[in-house]
């Protein structure tokens, strides 16, 4: 297998980048591509038309790879984001600048329905003969590796053919790649044309609020046709080179209006709304004992200070007008601060936080009125509010007495002995052990946690940890090829159990970076695990075949080779210990007579006292071992300095003879 190459990315920063909003701006970012695939995702840079990105990569390239691109897109929270432009970079060029390319480069304007890639399978027959009337059928099977037009990393497909003036539309396959329709069309052909025409197949994404995306095309010539009489086959999508104003219709399939958008809106509203409380409620016992014990006493006081039956809801407010506004609230719009996400959030999401926010903060003050009155857009919240308002009392009901539980001790010391944390977050999984995959979708959400010895999962993150993969009996972890889940951001970890059986864990990812992270944090986990895989297979074993070579055992060693090297370069990588003694050795040399000089310094200051001598005595036998070692090494490195500087004075010599 031909070798593989590794290649340093600096996306530094952009000027001059045209404006793509209202507000007479942009917010660029930056997506990497080796060839379709999406490999790296910059940060969005807000409102600005020369952003600065500064980030660095290290990426492995494979050996069939054709170019490098790097796309500018403005993220948009309304539509899909605008191309602002691309630079390619060929694989010839890298080759013949060893010592890399850099500088500045001009963006190249693209058409986003020039950009299309992918597949479909099709079978395309003339039927009739003789008397009856020949008719034109088209029946289109499936399509694999679309263009992923989609926040969610997908599209959701379907296929229009058009023929003689009349248009036929397949069903939408929501959230796929590798859609499969397995539907028919038949259009009457007309003898009595010289030229019967083109019959055109085209593949678009299905968009609620904008208009449908451009997949791709495939034309086929009817004079052809009916000489072959029937042509089946894969055939690649083109671009669409006619730009005709009819392709850009909507097409059949019905956009949403104002009113669903905002009635749709204000229902996810309501569902973020009580999963969050949902949250919240369930948290009670994870409340520090201190805090408990805080809130029991605040709660008395004011209990004390207010008996009247017309303040019976202030002892309430009194906790959660200090826990809303000075925990859950600024956690809920600033969650990286709080270490919830990786990132801050986009300005869509922003929005929705702030929302979620307020939502809460009314709760808290347990009064509905005032707010409906200031904020209309409440309104439709209020019967959820007044809900989460009676739930909440239950929840500080719960939270001033639970100090008094004899489980909560046993929680907190049992949660400050868990290990370090590497890495944590939510992820979709699913593991299999000796059985095919399920044709339906098998990830399942669980909150995923990776420490210094294990690898865990649970449903949540404060929930008890359901299972559990020690790192050193994991044998791979390798990138699951698109196609097998139509997702490219899919990985796997192979592990060996006590019986000798290998299990599979599959872990989807929300991007190519968390894909990327998680691939790094645990081969580095497992840089030193024994008896790990040489070979694996990229696909899964599905329909009694290897998806990736066709292979029909399933105990097959694998198709590919193992990649144990760390995926992106990061600053907790594995530290280097030839690297890391040297600047060590460095800096005890550039100290050592300042040590020496202070310690004497401090020794005369203080005197030597008769029970202290036996100590002062330790520390200076210390010092002076150091010293000793330090003078070996530096007596070592001159040896090795003094045998280079013979070696080639010898071959000086050599050469002038």
């Amino acid at each position: 297998m031909a070798k593989r190459s590794t290649l340093f990315i600096r996306i530094v920063e952009g000027k001059n980048l045209p404006i793509k909003d209202i507000t007479g701006s942009s917010d660029p970012y930056c997506i990497v591509k080796i060839d379709n695939e999406a490999i790296i995702r910059t940060a969005t840079i807000w409102k600005t038309l020369s952003p600065f990105w500064g980030e660095e990569y290290t990426v492995h390239l494979p050996p069939y790879f054709r170019t490098v691109s790097f796309y500018v897109l403005d993220e948009d929270s309304l539509s899909r984001d605008d191309v602002i432009g691309k630079v390619s970079i060929s694989k010839e060029l890298l080759t013949a600048k060893p010592q890399g390319v850099d500088g500045w480069m001009n963006l190249t304007e693209i058409d986003p329905d020039e950009e299309v890639q992918g597949e479909i399978h099709l079978q395309i027959s003339v039927l009739g003969d003789g008397d009856i009337p020949r008719k034109l059928c088209c029946q289109v099977l499936e399509a694999r590796d679309l263009a992923k037009k989609d926040r969610n990393g997908a599209s959701d497909p379907f296929v229009r053919v058009r023929y003689n003036g009349k248009t036929y539309e397949s069903s939408v396959v929501k959230k796929s790649c590798y859609p499969r329709w397995n539907e028919s069309f038949e259009f009457e052909l007309d003898e009595t044309l010289a030229d019967p025409g083109l019959l055109s197949v085209e593949v678009w994404d299905w968009d609620l609020v904008s208009r449908n995306d451009f997949l791709g095309k495939v034309l086929f010539n009817i004079n052809k046709l009916q000489s072959a009489q029937q042509e089946e086959g894969w055939f690649r999508l083109g671009p669409d080179k006619s730009k005709h104003s009819e392709y850009e219709c909507a097409g059949l399939h019905r956009q949403q209006t104002e009113s669903d958008i905002i009635q749709q809106s204000s229902s996810l509203l309501q569902s973020y709304l009580s999963e969050l409380l949902t949250s919240i409620l369930q948290s009670a016992s994870y409340c520090p004992l201190l805090i408990c014990q805080v809130f029991h006493q605040l709660y008395l006081r004011v209990q004390e200070r207010f008996p009247n039956p017309e303040y019976r809801k202030v002892k309430f407010i009194a906790v959660t007008s200090f826990l809303c506004l000075r925990f859950i609230s600024p956690a809920i719009m600033s969650p990286k601060l709080f270490h919830l996400r990786e990132k801050h959030a986009d300005a869509r999401t922003s929005r929705t936080l702030l929302l979620l926010a307020k939502a809460v903060q009314t709760i808290g003050n347990m009064d509905t009125l005032a707010c409906c009155s200031k904020e209309p857009w409440m309104v439709c919240l209020q019967p959820a509010i007044q809900q989460g308002i009676t739930q909440l009392k239950d929840f500080i009901t719960k939270l001033v007495n639970c100090h008094e539980s004899e489980d909560l001790e046993l929680q907190t010391r049992m949660s400050l002995q868990c290990g370090t944390m590497e890495k944590e977050g939510f992820l979709f999984l699913h593991r299999t052990k000796d059985k095919c995959m399920p044709m339906t979708s098998p990830f399942k959400k669980y909150y995923v946690t990776l420490s210094k010895d294990t690898l865990s999962y649970s449903r949540t993150q404060h929930s008890k940890k359901s299972s559990f993969i020690s790192l050193p009996k994991i044998r791979a972890v390798e990138k699951v090829e698109e196609k097998c889940f139509g997702s490219a951001n899919v990985m796997q970890i192979i592990s060996s159990e006590d019986s000798g059986l290998q299990e599979t864990l599959y872990l989807d990812c929300k991007s190519v970076n968390e894909l990327n992270h998680w691939l790094s944090a645990l081969r580095k986990a497992c840089s030193h695990n024994i008896n790990t895989m040489s070979c694996y297979h990229p696909g899964i074993y599905k329909a009694d075949r290897w998806s990736c070579c066709h292979q029909k055992e399933k105990s097959d060693p694998g198709c590919d080779k193992t990649r144990h090297g760390v995926t992106l370069q990061e600053w907790y990588d594995p530290l280097d210990p030839d690297l890391e003694a040297q600047l060590i050795y460095q800096h005890l040399r550039g100290v050592q007579h300042a040590m020496r000089d202070k310690y004497y310094k401090l020794i005369e200051q203080q005197g030597v006292k008769e029970a202290d001598s036996g100590r002062d005595k330790k520390k200076a036998d210390v010092l002076s071992k150091l010293f000793s070692i330090l003078q070996d090494l530096r007596d070592a490195h001159a040896a090795v300095e003094e045998e280079e500087r013979s070696k080639n004075k010898n071959v000086f010599l050599e050469l002038q003879t």
